[in-house]
């Protein structure tokens, strides 16, 4: 992992994992708040993705090992605000939604802050990636007792206590992952309604029932933790 522009210290960082989003990333990175650094982390793309990132400012992130969760966790690590965010990078989610979300990590109201995805129009979010996702919300219901409707990829947390979790899962398991082991750590987790758009180009995982279900059978290995797998975390919010 090699960041190569550096940017002054930001109030909240946000994660950008990147795959081939270069028609994407303009919109996106428009819409980062002011005063946020954009960490685009880029996995691999072939089409200028880390290149456009830069030109528009981005801090770019070079991840040579493949995985949702791989390019996450890049940008957790790399990242120093006190505050990160994370968001997809295929302009589905506008990053300006979590100003919100930040504002109520820094009052202390929770601890992990969640987008629960709403679509806008058919498209936004296929019948297989919608059936998937509310295996997933039961399941998870059954491991931690949380009553989510999404386990998305819009979400806000303090950096150095999404650190202390030592996430592993470097796939797609990676966001629940977190979910999971914050639950177990008594974090507080709030969840709120986000537009979801249809997203610009190929989707990498629920494009098709075949990537969509290889995800689920990700998070359920993920699920298969146990209380006592998970790190304990001691004292209040950071």
């Amino acid at each position: 992992m090699k960041a190569v522009t550096i940017s002054p210290p930001s109030d909240v960082d946000v994660v950008l994992p990147c795959l081939n989003e270069a028609e994407a990333l303009p919109w996106v990175l428009a819409r980062i708040p002011d005063h946020w650094r954009a960490l685009v982390v880029d996995n691999g793309s072939t089409d200028g993705s880390a290149e456009i990132a830069r030109a528009l400012g981005a801090t770019v992130v070079h991840e040579p090992r493949r995985g949702f969760g791989a390019a996450c966790h890049a940008g957790l690590t790399a990242a120093t605000a006190e505050v990160v965010c994370f968001c997809d990078c295929d302009a589905s989610l506008d990053p300006a939604l979590l100003v919100p979300f930040v504002e109520e990590i820094r009052e202390r109201e929770a601890d992990l802050v969640l987008g629960r995805r709403r679509p806008r129009g058919r498209s936004a979010w296929p019948v297989h990636a919608r059936a998937g996702n509310l295996a997933l919300a039961r399941m998870v219901r059954r491991r931690t007792g949380l009553r989510l409707g999404d386990i998305g990829p819009l979400r806000a947390a303090r950096r150095e206590r999404l650190l202390d979790l030592t996430l592993t899962d470097r796939r797609s398991g990676y966001p629940l992952q977190m979910v999971v082991r914050a639950a177990d750590a008594g974090w507080r987790i709030t969840e709120h309604d986000v537009p979801y758009l249809p997203r610009t180009g190929a989707s990498k995982v629920t494009g098709t029932w075949r990537g969509t279900w290889q995800a689920v059978r990700d998070m359920s290995r993920v699920l298969q933790e146990t209380p006592m797998d998970t790190p304990v975390q001691t004292g209040g919010t950071r």
